[in-house]
């Protein structure tokens, strides 16, 4: 974006404050860990020893640290990706590994072990192309009694930094799927050494870059997990981010007639949904079916006698070339040689949210990044210079063999495994209709298309008026207890406030569903009055219906209250996927908080 010099000055600012409150909150944290009460079994056993004599030779002990309940653990002053460290923590044993996964390239593995274990094990996913240990998801899962790991990805960095790769293969294949999978089959051992017992469920949960990775991770070793949480999955790494590349070439430059300012794409999305919001059959700010939003077009365009809406004669009103923009979101990746979609395009709804792609005032470094630093090892590569013969490179190279393309998952259901997806219908960085392209896919290769069959252990779920992994421009309902949403609502926080059971939870729904045979068929998404502050009161709640279905308001009652919504048949028949979405066709200050307000827009994909 035009302002993200600003953006970053302010992201190291809060890095620092939160870094100190941090270092003093620990700091007073072990200062009362350290009496003299007996020690327990559990934390005698957490010593390096326990772990270094069951390690392989290419790993080795970093530190092991008992933490006493109410304490913090992380690295605030050295983890670029996660400097907010988890506070308020139950007592625990916490491990670092360092694992070398070839002569030139090593990552990094966080283990959280609980003194009262519930027999599981949870891995937790990253996020962009950033290198960091997750201590704050790690933090929220162990508050529900997982043994739960990370890794670092095999690098340091922010997410949109991706210098780390340029010429470096061996890296590229750690934060690709080594990383994660190394870490799962060690500290599997580990945490089976350490209770003196075997784990009796596995489990994983991360959104974007956290979903491929659990999608990868389940293709190549169908067996690390009984229960898999997919959230906005950027899994089409060759295409997307390649795809994200070519988007600068529709908006820049900013001097041409076609360039879209960042600051005109929050009221084009709220035009957009007063377009469409009742097209479920209820005015509530939200659209709930995007996939049968028909833009009235010369109502978005500007003019000077009279128009046909007060959107044509505002300041954020668009020319024809600007509007052209806008159709190509929608239209999706669609080769220039011979009009092909490839990969289908943004819905109607994601606009507020279309800036991280649009406007890193000349392109998004997860685009121009992922080809300098990935494909093409040149970090003089500009965007204009953009042609498909980029795409064509990527996807023979596949760098990193990060792709997580693999639609045969033939061996994960005969062995039991649930998976479910889940995608806010207003994302804005990965398209919902990505997550339904790879669902779509897979019902196809593993169960003939059919559905039904498919819907015994792979479900999904799309979430109105979500952006990406949560949070939401419309006050729609968005908390479920997905990957990363508890750290939106502060480092001491996990499920969803006030509703932490499988209704309300879908991580706790994934485990009845594995462990008991009980389906998800819906949860309840939650918001409140301040959408980040449980405090401040519930302001909607909506069952989220798991496709075919959708949820349907009863004709009576409080919208705002989901005992008035029951789950139907989706009225539009359709699911997005491979179908083409052309726009054409659709006639005191908490520091916590602001800079996870901050990471929650930057620190995706």
């Amino acid at each position: 974006m035009r302002c993200s010099g600003f953006l970053q000055l302010s992201i190291n600012l809060a890095i620092v404050v939160v870094s100190l409150l941090v270092a003093a909150t620990a700091a007073q944290g072990n200062g009362n860990a350290n009496n003299n009460r007996p020690k327990s079994r559990r934390q005698a056993n957490c010593n390096a020893e326990t772990f270094a004599n069951v390690l392989p030779s290419s790993a080795k002990v970093e530190k092991v640290e008992y933490v006493s309940a109410g304490s913090s653990f992380g690295e605030p002053l050295t983890d670029l990706m996660y400097p907010i460290a988890p506070t308020n923590l139950p007592e625990l044993c916490a491990v670092i590994i360092a694992v070398a996964s070839s002569p030139v390239s090593s990552y990094r593995i966080g283990m959280f072990l609980p003194a009262e274990w519930n027999g599981r094990f949870l891995a937790v996913g990253n996020g962009g192309f950033g290198g960091g240990i997750n201590w704050l998801d790690m933090g929220a899962g162990v508050r529900y009694g997982f043994a739960v790991v990370s890794t670092d990805t095999g690098h340091n960095s922010t997410t949109a930094d991706i210098r780390w790769a340029l010429n470096q293969p061996e890296m590229r294949t750690d934060w690709g799927y080594r990383a994660l999978h190394g870490t799962v089959v060690l500290s599997k051992t580990l945490v089976a050494t350490y209770y003196a017992k075997p784990i009796s469920y596995s489990y994983y949960s991360g959104c974007s870059t956290g979903g491929r990775q659990g999608l990868k991770e389940m293709q190549i070793s169908p067996d690390s997990f009984d229960g898999v949480l997919v959230g906005a999955p950027s899994w089409y790494t060759d295409h997307l981010n390649t795809w994200v590349g070519k988007i600068a070439t529709y908006n820049w430059p900013a001097d041409e007639s076609k360039h879209i300012p960042w600051e005109s794409l929050k009221p084009i999305g709220a035009a957009i949904v007063s377009q469409c919001d009742a097209n479920d059959g209820v005015t509530d700010g939200i659209i709930s079916l995007p996939e049968q939003c028909k833009i009235n077009w010369d109502g978005m365009k500007c003019t000077n006698n009279g128009g046909d809406s007060d959107f044509s004669k505002s300041k954020d009103c668009m020319n024809d070339d600007q509007i052209g923009t806008l159709q190509k979101m929608y239209d999706g990746f669609v080769l220039d040689s011979t009009g092909q979609q490839i990969m289908p395009g943004y819905l109607p709804g994601s606009e507020d949210q279309m800036y991280t792609v649009l406007n890193y005032s000349d392109a998004s470094p997860y685009g121009v990044g992922y080809i300098r630093y990935f494909v093409l090892n040149d970090p003089m590569f500009m965007a204009e210079q953009y042609n498909d013969s980029i795409l064509q490179l990527a996807t023979s190279l596949d760098p990193g063999n990060s792709t997580a393309d693999d639609y045969n998952l033939t061996t994960f259901r005969d062995r039991g495994g649930k998976m479910l997806l889940y995608h806010g219908q207003a994302d804005g960085l990965v398209p919902t209709t990505a997550g339904s392209l790879y669902y779509n896919r897979t019902v196809e290769t593993t169960s003939g298309g059919n559905v039904t069959e498919a819907r015994k252990f792979f479900r999904r779920l799309e979430i109105p008026g979500m952006q990406h992994c949560g949070m939401t421009a419309v006050d729609a309902p968005w908390a479920f207890g997905g990957a990363t949403q508890a750290s939106w609502l502060g480092n001491d926080t996990y499920s969803v406030p006030g509703y932490a059971d499988a209704q309300h939870d879908v991580l706790l729904a994934l485990v009845n569903w594995v462990e008991k045979g009980e389906p998800i068929d819906q949860v309840i998404a939650t918001t409140w009055k301040t959408s980040t502050d449980p405090s401040s009161g519930v302001l909607k709640q909506r069952p989220i219906c798991t496709y075919p279905n959708t949820a349907t308001f009863n004709t009576s009652g409080d919208v705002n209250d989901a005992a008035s919504w029951s789950c139907g048949t989706n009225s539009s028949g359709n699911s997005t996927g491979e179908a083409t979405h052309s726009a054409a066709s659709m006639t005191y200050m908490n520091p916590f908080s602001v800079i996870a307000d901050i990471f929650r827009v930057f620190d995706i994909i």
